[in-house]
């Protein structure tokens, strides 16, 4: 498989910069890969899909106000400061991006607040706009983070060209959001509103969560040709005891299992045993799926419309068949879904 083969023309209208009215009422595309056909309803109607004791997963990560903005020693230049992820807790070390990253060097300084209370210092280079940041602030760890949560706004997507609005920090966060840890939303659960989520249990269905905190190298380009050589960033992976038991309980009684996003089926795929079994897991995951996987876990998977040569796509290819994806988004197009982050969804049977 090459990233070529992944290719496809998106018109620019079609990403999405706003999310839908209401959770539930995005469109939803339903693929059905047995007799390779493909249903058009709204969100709402995914409950029609499942039977009593079915397994939805969900992935509980929660994103943080992970951009900031600064600005830097001497010249005042306004810096945008992407957190990445804390190194070090003691010492207030945290891998970020910087924007523009030709002007920052190592032992610059960021000024964030207007006294001085909140500094960084620039202390290695890690990509071309990669830094390490030491933060220089008086006060307890707790009223550190505080004060990031604070100065930090809603890391939407690039793509998304507006500026952030008040909504963004209740839309861009899944309803069941528990654990801190993702610059990135899991965005396939955004769809599920608490009116949906009281339905699925009224009808018997059951839950599981596992959490993957979500980091922007799921959006990173593949500069290769060849899959193989494509390496993904790390991203963090926690499941439980009690998950495992439940979701492998669904699966030896060969209960439908859908993965919400494609964050839950990296984080299934990752733990899974060759006896598909789910154990407890907690680590990092770098796992690339792509054409042809063999998956373990779930067998049906809700999921946003992906943009063009994506990892997303390539994943969704390796569980519903490349060439029924590749038609399921020339469908997509001709009907005006919407792509990516706060776009349309699409499950797959």
């Amino acid at each position: 498989m090459k990233t070529s083969d992944f290719n496809f023309h998106l018109p620019e209208e079609l990403l999405a910069e706003h999310p839908s009215e209401h959770r539930d009422e995005a469109k939803l595309m339903v693929l059905h890969r047995k007799d390779q056909t493909i249903e058009h309803k709204l969100f709402k109607d995914v409950v029609d899909y499942f039977d009593e004791h079915d397994l939805f997963i969900f992935n509980n990560t929660k994103v943080f106000p992970a951009r900031l903005y600064g600005n830097k020693e001497k010249t005042g230049a306004k810096i945008e400061v992407f957190l990445l992820r804390e190194l070090d807790k003691e010492t207030r070390v945290w891998d970020v991006l910087v924007d523009p990253a030709r002007k920052i060097r190592i032992g610059n300084k960021l000024f964030f607040t207007e006294d001085e209370s909140l500094v960084a210092e620039v202390i290695d280079n890690t990509t071309s706009r990669g830094r390490t940041l030491r933060f220089l602030y008086d006060g307890s760890y707790e009223e550190f983070r505080a004060k990031l949560k604070e100065l930090g706004e809603t890391p939407l997507p690039k793509y998304i060209k507006r500026s952030v609005e008040p909504e963004d920090a209740e839309r861009y966060q899944t309803i069941y959001a528990k654990h801190e840890g993702a610059v990135a939303a899991p965005t396939a659960g955004l769809h599920f509103s608490r009116h949906l989520m009281k339905r699925l249990e009224i009808k018997g269905i059951d839950f599981a969560e596992i959490t993957l905190h979500v980091g922007l190298g799921t959006f990173n380009p593949i500069e290769v040709e060849d899959l193989s050589k494509h390496k993904m960033e790390s991203e963090e992976a926690i499941i439980d005891q009690k998950n495992a038991d439940i979701i492998n309980k669904a699966v030896e009684e060969k209960r439908r299992v859908c993965a919400v996003g494609t964050t839950t089926m990296r984080a299934l795929e990752t733990s899974v045993s060759s006896n598909k079994k789910i154990g407890p897991y907690h680590g990092w995951t770098n796992k690339f799926i792509f054409p042809p996987h063999d998956f373990g876990v779930a067998n049906a998977m809700i999921t946003n419309f992906h943009t063009p040569k994506s990892t997303l796509l390539m994943m969704i290819a390796a569980f519903a068949g490349k060439d029924f994806v590749m038609h399921a988004y020339e469908e997509a197009i001709k009907n005006e879904y919407k792509f990516y982050s706060y776009g349309d969804a699409m499950l797959i049977l």
